[in-house]
């Protein structure tokens, strides 16, 4: 059982230890992987679903993530990062929906649409139909109000050294994934190509669109590539249209996620960053790159 802090929550953290450890009849003392920030507590196997309960008891509001986990196979050989709304912080459609002044009725459909409300093939083509006529320009303006997720570089420089293979796999477009990567050094690239006409954004998205079921393929693809099996991936995304490669990944974590995700996820992180998923995994804070 890793515990890990988010903003804010060391001194939480360190009680919350210590509490466990008084408390819990653990297999081994509990190991620091970072000092105030994650901390591994080890159940006696059979307890690990009693444990995990007292700790999100003790936890109450604290800002205190927990993962929960077989500790053997922890460190994954294949990762697969959704973009929006978890390796940067923005939702680029918005970006450029406000362009033409309608930033707020096409954020209320993604809101609809990642909460699993809506199908998202059909609201993505809903939204980029009111882009139709704008300057093909605005794309660069809108790539450069791109945010990167707190953690995200650590992630990907870590993730990279441990010789772990990295695919972003995004349901947003290719103009602003390739950029994301290239910052990160992820080489591969799976997402939606916007298309242009004559200098202009057409409104429309050439086929076939990358869906959840995309995001489940890529991730199973990857893993055989590389040799794996689904055992040794860890995915992460946001979204309703991140469900199943989050279902099929040996570790998929629902980051900061909507509702309707959240709630069915076996893993997630409310309150960490994207290193997070690293203390996950067992890697020390002396191994983080960057």
């Amino acid at each position: 059982m890793t515990l890990i802090a988010g903003p804010r929550g060391g001194d939480a953290l360190r009680g919350l230890v210590d509490t466990l450890a008084r408390t819990l009849p653990l297999a081994a003392p509990p190991d620091w992987l970072a000092p105030d920030l994650a901390c591994d507590v080890a159940p006696h196997e059979g307890d690990a679903t009693e444990a995990e309960a007292a700790a999100r008891r003790a936890i109450g509001d604290a800002p205190i993530d927990v993962v929960v986990q077989q500790a053997a196979g922890r460190k994954k050989r294949v990762l697969v990062a959704d973009l929006e709304a978890t390796l940067i912080e923005n939702e680029m459609l918005e970006e450029l929906a406000e362009f033409v002044g309608r930033r707020a009725e096409v954020a209320a459909i993604t809101r609809r649409t990642m909460n699993g409300e809506l199908d998202f093939a059909d609201a993505l083509i809903a939204r980029v139909a009111l882009l139709k006529g704008l300057p093909a320009s605005v794309l660069d303006e809108a790539a450069a109000r791109i945010r990167l997720t707190a953690g995200a570089r650590v992630l990907a420089a870590t993730s990279c050294a441990a010789g772990v293979a990295i695919a972003l796999v995004s349901g947003g477009f290719t103009v602003f994934a390739e950029r994301v990567a290239k910052e990160l050094g992820i080489t591969r690239i799976i997402a939606n190509r916007l298309e242009v006409a004559e200098g202009r954004i057409a409104g429309s998205v050439a086929a076939p669109i990358v869906t959840g079921a995309t995001k489940r393929e890529a991730l199973l693809a990857l893993a055989t590539e590389c040799g794996v099996p689904a055992a040794a991936t860890l995915a992460v995304g946001d979204g309703a249209n991140d469900l199943p490669m989050l279902e099929a990944a040996g570790l998929g974590v629902a980051f900061h996620a909507k509702p309707a995700v959240a709630a069915v996820a076996r893993w997630r992180l409310d309150h960490a960053d994207l290193a997070a998923l690293l203390y996950a995994q067992g890697y020390r804070h002396r191994e983080i790159v960057g």
